[in-house]
């Protein structure tokens, strides 16, 4: 469990969740929005500008909600604008650069890749206008090249993730061989997860194949599908996100082996931790996309208030097996356990 947090941390859960539901329609179809808090203005409070991954992916509609939430708790505006897909890098660009051009009090950035916004970036740190990286960090070597710094990165220890996920199946099976599913090949975030995961298997069990299923579902069914035939003999799977994960559920039920063929995944969306509810998926390190988003706003607003902030903030992340699904799912997409939060001494 987390260790407990100050009462206003990134919100209350129950807040928070509340404010989502509020929210989660207000989406353009261009996919950006605003929102600000009834009676507030961007005098009263900070003028955020975001630019997220593609909202095709449900870990960044949860995102996106916490993200609005945190602004009209706090009396902030907030403009929120999102890539087509999950791998639309030009497009994210291009909205970003738009906005670059508008008045900002701070931005809040989850790139695609590590370099594809760095260049609109870079008018942004010329202007003096303050950057908080989430999620997915900009490439530092491309930052420095560029002459950008950012505020501070918020995220996912993705190692340590991958540790949590590869410790629960060394206690899930008893040896054996198990394969890996990453993301898109050469992704950052997907190699540390995969990496953590050896880490935490260690030499209990055989990684007998790595495989590249770009983060998405269908590519994964269809890779599980050929590795299990590759291995009838395979104990499990890791896949370094939920969609890929339900993406080998699949599979392993086409294979009447649900329950024989054991199934973790990270990110936690909402459909995940019902499939660790009901078997399909034997767990899932949750990693809270809202609390990311909520945390992005709070740093924004303390950076253009001219504060100072840690270099790296870390988000909370939490294994959720069978045993405490219900509870994932009753405070989703809030945190189900309490965390420490830094950013609430530097936002009072």
């Amino acid at each position: 469990m987390f260790s407990h947090i100050h009462p206003r941390a990134v919100l209350s859960a129950a807040a928070l969740t509340s404010a989502a539901l509020l929210l989660a329609a207000c989406g353009g179809s261009d996919g950006g929005s605003t929102s600000s808090s009834a009676g507030g203005s961007a005098k009263e409070g900070a003028n955020v500008g975001a630019v997220i991954k593609g909202l095709d992916n449900p870990f960044f509609q949860a995102m996106e909600n916490g993200i609005k939430a945190q602004a009209t708790a706090d009396g902030a505006k907030v403009t929120v604008q999102a890539a087509t897909s999950i791998t639309d890098t030009t497009g994210q660009a291009e909205k970003l650069t738009a906005m670059a051009g508008q008045s900002f009090d701070c931005f809040v950035v989850n790139p695609i890749s590590g370099n594809n916004l760095v260049q609109s970036l870079a008018q942004i740190a010329r202007k003096k206008t303050p950057i908080v990286n989430i999620d997915s960090p900009v490439d530092a070597a491309a930052a420095k090249t560029a002459g950008l710094e950012v505020a501070t990165y918020i995220g996912t220890d993705n190692v340590e993730a991958g540790k949590k996920a590869g410790a629960e199946m060394v206690k899930t099976v008893t040896g054996g061989k198990v394969a890996l599913i990453g993301g898109i090949a050469g992704d950052v975030t997907s190699a540390a997860r995969l990496d953590g995961f050896k880490e935490g298997v260690g030499t209990s069990v055989s990684v007998v194949q790595t495989v590249a299923a770009d983060w998405e579902r269908q590519k994964a069914l269809t890779a599980a599908t050929d590795i299990m035939r590759a291995h009838p003999d395979l104990k499990g799977f890791f896949a370094a996100n939920d969609d890929m994960g339900l993406g080998i559920a699949r599979a392993v039920a086409n294979a009447k082996k649900t329950g024989q063929v054991a199934v973790i995944s990270v990110d936690g969306n909402k459909d995940a931790l019902e499939g660790v509810k009901s078997g399909d998926l034997t767990a899932t390190v949750a990693q809270y996309p809202y609390a990311i988003g909520s945390m992005g706003v709070q740093a924004c607003e303390a950076a253009a208030a001219g504060k100072t902030l840690p270099k790296n903030i870390q988000a909370p992340t939490a294994l959720v097996t069978k045993d405490v699904a219900d509870q994932a799912i009753a405070k989703f997409p809030a945190p189900f356990a309490t965390f420490t939060n830094p950013l609430d001494a530097l936002t009072k």
